[in-house]
């Protein structure tokens, strides 16, 4: 699924459904099977991504979504300590508000 989207609007849970299928590509099938991925989930301490892991799943949103999302820039404009609390939620919240 690593194509554009077509211009239908996506709802919170096929978001989520949408992010849980990039963080499994990313992290792989076997540590995504030890985890409850929620919304609440922190990228950070319930996921324990790397930086390298979190530029490939923004790299999904990218291919996904094309130019309908800055991820990249979105992120970007986080200082630290937001970076680090990161959750699923506030990025399904962010998609949905791109759409």
């Amino acid at each position: 699924m690593d194509t554009v989207a077509s211009t239908a609007k996506l709802n919170n849970d096929e978001i989520f459904d949408l992010m849980k299928q990039f963080i499994t590509e990313v992290i792989g099938e076997e540590f995504v099977e030890e985890m409850d991925i929620t919304p609440e989930s922190s990228f950070t301490k319930d996921l324990e991504m790397d930086s390298i892991e979190i530029v490939s799943f923004s790299e999904k949103i990218k291919q996904h979504f094309g130019d309908q999302i800055d991820f990249t820039g979105w992120l970007s404009s986080m200082d630290l300590d937001q970076l680090i609390d990161l959750n699923l939620g506030t990025i399904i919240n962010y998609i949905q508000e791109c759409q």
